[in-house]
């Protein structure tokens, strides 16, 4: 398969399962086509159900950017947790584990993403 089809058709893929198309993944995609097939692998590990359900593992995942202090990937995976079904309490759930593990600061990380995406 060409590069641009399989960007194409991976970023059709980070739409259905994310509910949108992440910025960096466009600009990959554009930029840097040769690099875009890591992101097929990582996102279908994340994104289909296995042991664990797809929207568990999109909480950890923001769980994981929030404690690396990266609001935009805390955006992100929030947005893709909502997709997936998760509800508003289970994410304050998980900021509550963010809050144990990361501290202040991790939650601090999600602060805009609650704004934007909890009302």
């Amino acid at each position: 398969m060409e590069k641009e089809e399989e960007v194409k058709e991976q970023l059709e893929f980070a739409k259905e399962s994310m509910g949108f198309i992440p910025e960096i993944m466009r600009l990959i995609g554009k930029d840097a086509p040769e690099w875009f097939s890591l992101y097929k692998a990582s996102d279908k590990a994340i994104w289909e159900d296995a042991a664990l359900s797809a929207k568990i593992k999109v909480l950890m995942a923001m769980a994981v950017v929030a404690g690396r202090l990266c609001p935009e990937c805390v955006e992100m995976q929030m947005r893709s947790a909502l997709n997936h079904g998760a509800t508003k309490e289970e994410i304050l759930d998980a900021l509550g584990v963010v809050f144990v593990t990361s501290g202040a600061p991790g939650v601090n990380a999600c602060k805009d993403a609650m704004k934007k995406l909890l009302k």
